[in-house]
């Protein structure tokens, strides 16, 4: 199955990703696109999901909620149409040390954030477009993506929850 650990941006977030201007001829991902891949893992072993929970859990026993900044801008991301997530450096770093044991890192380093926003043949000029937020995450998953085409779907199958300041 493919795997990522990642991070879903809240309802007001959701909003400010869905006002942004959609060009025509563009595939443009939906709502239920919108995460924030902390960890991409690729395709893993069934197998394999028990010891990466437990492997999380014990890394991210304790660890602070995060403030999350979206944008300021869109980027281009290869092919692809994203804005920038910040503030999750410590929160993946922590996810890296907890994974790359049971799943060697295979992505280019260093990991940047982002919410992808299309897909496929994206004309660069749709870069650069202002889009900001800002939200905390008080929760992180190990999401299973068991999409087909033109049907997404993504199930947690581990979630932790991440400590909110008192």
């Amino acid at each position: 199955m493919r795997l990522s650990v990642s991070l879903w941006p809240p309802p007001e977030i959701v909003e400010v990703l869905g006002a942004l201007d959609r060009a025509p001829g563009v595939q443009w991902s939906v709502p239920a696109q919108w995460m924030v891949k902390v960890r991409p893992l690729g395709t893993v072993p069934e197998r394999l999901v028990s010891a990466l929970a437990e492997a999380l859990a014990d890394e991210l026993d304790g660890a602070p909620a995060v403030r999350c900044v979206l944008g300021p801008r869109t980027r281009s991301i290869g092919q692809w149409l994203g804005v920038p997530v910040a503030g999750l450096d410590d929160l993946a770093a922590a996810v890296f040390a907890a994974t790359a044991p049971i799943v060697p890192v295979t992505h280019p380093q260093p990991f940047r954030a982002d919410v992808v926003l299309a897909r496929g043949r994206v004309p660069a000029t749709l870069a650069g477009q202002p889009l900001a937020g800002e939200w905390v995450a008080d929760r992180i998953a190990l999401v299973a993506d068991r999409s087909a085409a033109g049907r997404p779907r993504f199930e947690e199958v581990f979630r932790h929850e991440l400590r909110l300041p008192d």
